[in-house]
């Protein structure tokens, strides 16, 4: 069983809970270590005194806070002793609707568990209130010297905690994009109808097993090809760009490909025979992975357009 992360008491009203909070998710991203060129010697970072150069342990180190040109210091013992509730205590200050709360809000999740099994009906009990209203419950606490702001949710029968950014931490897109359309930006009738088919046309059910961290597998087989004394083929270019002037037979032949006949993968394409209109509604890396099954020569070098004549060109010679 996973061990918690943070224990501590979870505190509605008059009610409390003891609880235990659970880490939610893993991170499968590789990792590499850094190496000197030509060497096999690896390259680590230390903690040193940047005046005297030598290592310095971690119980020599203080936290200071620069006040222009003077240091504060401050304790790790003195950062718990001002903590909220002193770190052990996660009290909700309201139940707000989920639906207010914009996803931009949202970073971490964890599971929450009941410390005990006398305490599985107060568990149960807010759990599933937290469920029939669609509300979640608002509350900061201490976690590793840091203060969260949090919601707490029901999902599939257990309690789970979000972590959420403050609001002076989200930026404002429009600031921070250039180049984003107006409200007052014109779309005619006819794009914004066929935008609309194209959507529904592509419509998937969700389901996050259909999807895997390819990248990631393409890097394993990089490093088993070079291991084996291997070269391993690049990737293909991203898409172009569509072109505004173009907008419109681009959405007709996405939508024709995309009622082009076949079972709908989980990915929301279609798995129909390469005829032209279903090669119309793959991206330029789907058409390049085509043409190195195909055995296209030249492929590497073809934009999005050379690769669907192709393509076209192999299926009606085939």
């Amino acid at each position: 069983m996973a061990r918690p992360v943070w224990t501590g008491v979870l505190s509605f009203g008059l009610v409390s809970v003891p609880i235990g909070m659970y880490t939610a998710t893993d991170s499968h991203t590789l990792r590499f270590h850094q190496l000197q060129r030509g060497t096999s010697d690896r390259i680590r970072n230390r903690r040193v005194n940047e005046r005297t150069g030598k290592d310095v342990g971690p119980d020599d180190i203080v936290k200071g806070y620069d006040t222009g040109g003077e240091y504060v210091l401050v304790e790790p013992a003195e950062l718990d002793d001002i903590a909220p509730g002193r770190s052990k205590v996660l009290e909700i200050a309201g139940f707000a609707d989920l639906d207010e709360i914009d996803p931009v809000f949202f970073d971490r999740t964890y599971y929450l568990g009941p410390k005990g099994k006398e305490y599985a009906k107060v568990y149960a009990l807010l759990e599933r209130s937290l469920a029939r209203t669609n509300r979640a419950g608002v509350a900061t606490f201490v976690m590793r010297g840091r203060e969260y702001l949090v919601a707490l949710k029901s999902e599939n029968g257990i309690l789970t905690l979000h972590t959420l950014h403050w609001a002076d931490e989200i930026r404002d897109p429009r600031q921070e994009v250039p180049d984003l359309p107006a409200a007052s930006a014109r779309t005619s009738a006819n794009e914004m109808k066929m935008a609309e088919q194209l959507i529904t046309a592509l419509g998937i059910d969700w389901d996050p097993e259909a999807f895997h961290d390819t990248y990631r597998e393409k890097v394993t087989a990089l490093v088993k090809a070079k291991q084996a004394g291997e070269t391993v083929e690049k990737a293909e270019l991203p898409a172009e760009a569509t072109n505004v002037i173009d907008l419109t037979e681009a959405l007709r032949a996405s939508i024709e490909g995309a009622r082009g006949g076949g079972k709908r993968s989980a990915k929301g394409r279609s798995r129909a025979e390469p005829g032209k209109s279903a090669l119309e509604s793959l991206t330029k890396a789907e058409l390049y992975e085509k043409a190195a099954s195909a055995g296209i020569a030249g492929r590497s070098g073809m934009n999005r357009r050379e690769l669907i004549d192709a393509l076209t060109r192999g299926a009606e010679a085939a």
